[in-house]
């Protein structure tokens, strides 16, 4: 068996009753008390989760920019310094490579996030369609990633630093910001549903900054996070993990990520399958839905109407918020209304539930 990957901050899990799993090649944290405890703390209050497992891509050079705009669906020309946007990155079927962040850090000069299982993949992927004067180079090794989410994040950080957090607006970010003394990348950004933050890292100063925000914290009741709440608090706000909601045959149109598909900026990988469905309407459909029986859905099941699969799940748990058995699903799109009910083939019975709209899960502002 491979050896599984381990973060920087891999030797202080324990410290804090970290229990780990194979996540993707990676020993990770699925909790340090309990999923529940963690996700109830993350949105009423503050969690920390180490995230450096994730992939740091940089692209420079005078035809960065281009280089860009073919691989991603969204539009890096309307980026200005310092701002940041999310966007699917697709195959010629229109299915999705990854789903990534773009980050411009200067002209010319730019920094992609990219998911854990998918670096040397996407990696790959860029230098094979690379053209013209760009550098293309994977430094996730060098990178620690934290991210620090929450209503409370932004009163925990700001102990730590001198520059106003509240003028570091949503998808915006700022570079070399002294945190506890620690140089990072603070980007206003998250995969929580909540307020919060990321910070990137060089990858020995890690476990300070670690140790040094849980301190700053304490009174306002932070907690370490694993991947379990991570995985739940994503959920209840429906945005998409890859090889789930979104993967090689899943569009981001199908996926319900339309508005992150700009036709407009020119032509770029996937384009005409995208531009079609845009058009046309997906032959499937993302769709929320709660259980009305009991029963937890779970990856995979099968999705029935009168008997006839009609598509699977894509995520299903109990919500934490909600207190409801709910789930995520890629159906026909003639089956995709909101209110039809549907049947979850769970253990080989048929369990009834509802679509309903989704995000499960709002913030207030």
């Amino acid at each position: 068996m491979a050896e599984l990957k381990r973060t920087p901050l891999f030797p202080v899990y324990k410290e804090y009753g970290g229990k780990t799993i194979d996540f993707g090649g990676w020993e990770l944290p699925v909790q340090y008390t309990s999923i529940l405890e963690e996700h109830e703390a993350v949105r009423t209050r503050a969690g920390l989760f180490d995230v450096s497992h994730m992939g740091e891509i940089t692209v420079k050079g005078n035809d960065a920019l281009a280089n860009i705009q073919k691989w991603i669906t969204n539009d890096a020309s309307k980026l200005s310094v310092n701002q940041a946007l999310y966007s699917p990155m697709c195959y010629d079927n229109g299915g999705c490579v990854d789903d990534l962040l773009v980050y411009k850090r200067d002209e010319n000069d730019y920094l992609i996030v990219v998911n854990a299982a998918n670096i040397e993949k996407d990696y790959d992927w860029m230098l094979k369609h690379s053209f013209g004067d760009v550098e293309i180079s994977n430094i996730s090794s060098q990178v620690a990633q934290l991210a620090l989410q929450g209503p409370l994040a932004e009163k925990i950080l700001q102990k730590l630093t001198d520059i106003h957090l509240t003028d570091i607006k949503y998808y915006w970010f700022r570079q070399n910001v002294p945190v506890a003394g620690i140089p990072a990348l603070v980007s206003r950004t998250g995969y929580t549903g909540e307020d919060g933050f990321e910070l990137y890292v060089d990858k020995d100063l890690a476990i300070d900054l670690w140790q040094k925000i849980l301190e700053a914290g304490k009174e306002e009741g932070i907690v370490p996070v694993g991947l379990g709440a991570r995985d739940t608090l994503r959920f209840e706000a429906r945005l998409p993990l890859y090889g789930q909601e979104i993967n090689e045959t899943i569009t981001p149109i199908e996926a319900g990520l339309g508005f992150f598909v700009k036709l407009d900026k020119g032509d770029f990988i996937g384009r005409d399958v995208l531009a079609k469905q845009k058009e046309e309407g997906a032959p499937r459909k993302l769709v929320g839905f709660e259980m009305i029986e009991r029963g937890i859905p779970r990856t995979h099941y099968e999705v029935q109407v009168e008997g006839k699969r009609i598509g699977e799940v894509t995520s299903g748990t109990f919500s934490p918020t909600l207190k409801k058995n709910i789930g995520l699903a890629i159906v026909a799109a003639e089956h995709a209304q909101i209110g039809n009910e549907i049947d979850i083939l769970i253990r080989n019975k048929k369990v009834k539930a509802v679509i309903v709209p989704t995000p499960f899960y709002k913030r207030k502002k």
